[in-house]
């Protein structure tokens, strides 16, 4: 989940400034994938790893800017099927597994021997299953409005428990299914984003993605269209993701916690996200000694809500501190 990455002018000159990239990769992981990679910052700075959301989000330019750039080493990717990889929207041979992989092919690549990790909503789903994957390879994790993948998460955005709190834009969502197949509506939707036509999966992909945005923030305003390319590419990757169950065992990254409360964590979650709602992050941090869980009060899921974002910068700089403070 999250699609809201964009930039938004409430944060106050919180964020750092905007640093271009030094270097720029495309990687091929096979099964017909190439994936687009870039570093900014310190190219000497300790190793951030930036885990998108969606699945499908890409990463953008803004999501330089949580990193004091004379500190980190920051590192960005879009994931199989989005963004500058390719091929685009392909659901081939993309599933958790293989972007776990994909993240060890970039780690080796880039001669990193551990990496912070960074990411939000299906980013954090990705950065928790990495961690478990390769405890070994991960030196912290800070997660933003945590995502597990759950049945029961599924159920809450798109079985009608968000849509108690907005039913006109729940309405919109699900009206273009007919009445017979709303007791599935990813079901129904994946029926029409993997038809044969282009046009009908376009026509489907916008109200897939729109849903999502309409609910991603509270203070940051809903777009009501998307690019095609891009709706169509988040659209079929999310639902391909969901129909798939995100390709984990239910409750696995619950239930493989122990393999990473070594590591220290930090969430931070919006008191009023109704994309992943807070109930996650608690049960996430509930008992893990190491996990700094924060409850930001009156935010909601996206990157770019201000407080959300004023909390990671602070976040990040305290560990930069924390850094510089070691080596003297």
């Amino acid at each position: 989940m999250d699609r809201l990455a964009g930039q938004n002018a409430a944060t106050h000159g919180r964020l750092h400034p905007g640093a271009e990239a030094f270097a720029r990769h495309m990687l091929d992981v096979g099964d017909g994938h190439q994936i687009y990679v870039e570093e900014s910052g310190n190219p000497q700075g300790r190793p951030v790893l930036v885990l998108h959301g969606g699945p499908g989000g890409g990463c953008s330019p803004f999501m330089r800017r949580f990193f004091d750039p004379a500190h980190y080493r920051a590192i960005l990717f879009d994931q199989r099927g989005c963004g500058r990889s390719r091929p685009q929207a392909s659901v081939h041979a993309n599933t958790t597994p293989h972007l776990i992989a994909d993240i060890e092919v970039i780690r080796r690549t880039l001669g990193l021997e551990s990496v912070l990790l960074f990411g939000g909503s299906w980013g954090a789903t990705l950065a928790l299953a990495y961690a478990q994957a390769h405890p070994k390879r991960v030196t912290g994790l800070i997660l933003r409005g945590v995502f597990l993948g759950t049945q029961g998460e599924l159920d809450w955005f798109y079985g009608g428990g968000a849509g108690r709190f907005f039913p006109d834009l729940w309405t919109q969502f699900r009206d273009p299914i007919p009445e017979a197949e709303r007791g599935d509506l990813i079901a129904a939707y994946h029926k029409r984003l993997f038809s044969a036509d282009v046009g009908r999966q376009g026509r489907y992909a916008q109200p897939w993605l729109m849903w999502e945005n309409a609910l991603a923030g509270l203070q940051s305003a809903a777009i009501s269209h998307a690019p095609a390319d891009y709706a169509r590419a988040f659209a079929r990757l999310e639902n391909h993701y969901f129909m798939h169950r995100c390709f984990l065992d239910e409750g696995q990254l619950l239930r493989d916690r122990h393999r990473i409360e070594h590591l220290p964590a930090v969430i931070v979650q919006g008191r009023y996200d109704m994309v992943c709602p807070p109930l996650s992050a608690w049960r996430l941090a509930d008992g893990w000694k190491g996990c700094d869980l924060r409850m930001i009060p009156a935010s909601g899921h996206a990157l770019s809500e201000p407080r959300i974002s004023a909390e990671l910068v602070r976040v990040m700089d305290e560990i930069a501190a924390q850094d510089r403070a070691k080596s003297l």
